[in-house]
């Protein structure tokens, strides 16, 4: 049973979603380069220098959850069951992270926005490719890790490159004919799974 956090703690967190809401508003109303730290604090109610304690830029704020995703996903591949296969590790990790935006509407309220700065702002788009290609990175090497006498870290590659890659994709694609972040997420789960199903029938054939 997770503890419940004290009341100092939830001060912390509120003010943080608080931030985090503010950011995503003024960068979608004035843009992103246009907007400054200082706005967004003033917007949240805190100083300047209470945004940088939770934040190192602006940048960070866009992609606020991504580590905790990474981890996610990571603590689930280093968890094997009985019997596991490396695509029954992978199919729980992916559905992991589908459970937990389908779960915190806040995440959710947060896709469209994020996602389409990070599609619009040239430097947001290069950190994102840059998360999206360590992160599989680290998936892959995880994966190798738990099933060595299966998988080589080639192959690990080729699994997460298609099952992530081709979410990511997919919920790229849908947003950019005008999704909405539903849809989209809708879309990133079906090509996940897509992708999930193929792999399993390829490995049920006899080699």
């Amino acid at each position: 049973m997770s503890e419940v956090p004290g009341l100092r703690e939830r001060k912390k967190i509120r003010t943080r979603h608080a931030l985090i809401a503010a950011a995503l508003e003024l960068f979608m109303e004035k843009g992103y380069e246009q907007t400054t730290v200082s706005e967004i604090a003033t917007a949240a109610d805190v100083s300047t220098r209470t945004f940088f304690s939770y934040f190192a830029s602006k940048e960070d704020v866009i992609f606020h959850n991504s580590r905790e995703g990474i981890e996610r996903v990571l603590r689930v591949i280093a968890e094997p069951r009985p019997g596991d296969r490396a695509i029954d590790l992978l199919t729980r990790a992916v559905a992991s992270g589908f459970t937990v935006l389908a779960l915190d509407e806040r995440l959710q309220s947060e896709i469209g926005p994020a996602n389409y700065l990070v599609m619009t702002v040239p430097s947001l788009r290069a950190r994102g490719l840059l998360l999206l290609f360590e992160s599989q990175r680290e998936f892959a090497e995880a994966l190798h890790r738990a099933c060595p006498e299966e998988l080589s870290l080639v192959e690990a590659s080729a699994l997460v490159g298609a099952v992530v890659g081709g979410g990511k994709l997919a919920a790229f694609v849908s947003m950019s004919n005008g999704a909405s972040p539903g849809e989209m997420l809708d879309a990133g789960r079906r090509a996940s799974e897509f992708a999930l199903s193929a792999l399993r029938a390829a490995a049920s054939q006899p080699s």
